[in-house]
């Protein structure tokens, strides 16, 4: 049995959760997110404030598709509580951020700046012109406009430069030596 897919989901007070006909819906206030469910993964309430997640067999994709839908439930009830985050940091000299009517503008060592539509759901924050903060009730949102973000300038490995994760250590390499 899964060790992740055989925890029970909590269900908070003000959010609801409903499956009907394969499709889980999880809605709090005027936000709804839906996941549609395979057919091998069994959903059931308890309590009316308690989800279980089984599977109908033993089967190698029955078993990888328990946890990743127990997870995926749990996320989207999560993040309707609490949004989830990531922050990013830009390091470089004359790098920097700016956000203009649902756009983030990039400064980052091109010859044009790199404009990105923030997409619906999501809210982009910048504390500061070289700090993003990508905030979403959907996880899976949240995580690839911050990865899109920093895929316009990834880190690199020489002097570091670049738009990392927030705590991303970057390994460093020794510029080229001279013999003498």
């Amino acid at each position: 049995m899964s060790r992740i897919g055989k925890k029970p989901i909590p269900i908070p007070q003000g959010v609801n959760f409903g499956f009907k006909d394969g499709v889980a819906t999880v809605s709090k206030g005027n936000r709804t997110m839906t996941l549609s469910v395979d057919d091998r993964i069994q959903v059931t309430i308890e309590d009316g404030n308690t989800v279980i997640v089984g599977r109908a067999d033993d089967g190698r994709d029955s078993r990888a598709l328990h946890g990743l839908t127990r997870s995926l439930l749990s996320n989207m009830v999560v993040g309707l509580v609490t949004p989830w985050e990531v922050k990013l940091e830009i390091v470089g000299v004359g790098y920097q951020a700016a956000l203009k009517s649902g756009v983030l503008s990039l400064q980052v060592g091109f010859a044009h700046s790199v404009d990105l539509k923030v997409p619906e759901g999501v809210l982009c924050e910048l504390p500061d012109n070289t700090h993003i903060s990508v905030k979403s009730a959907d996880k899976h949102a949240a995580g690839q406009f911050a990865a899109n973000i920093r895929a316009v300038r990834p880190p690199e490995p020489y002097k570091g430069k670049g738009i990392r994760y927030a705590g991303e250590r970057v390994r460093r390499k020794a510029g080229k030596a001279f013999g003498s």
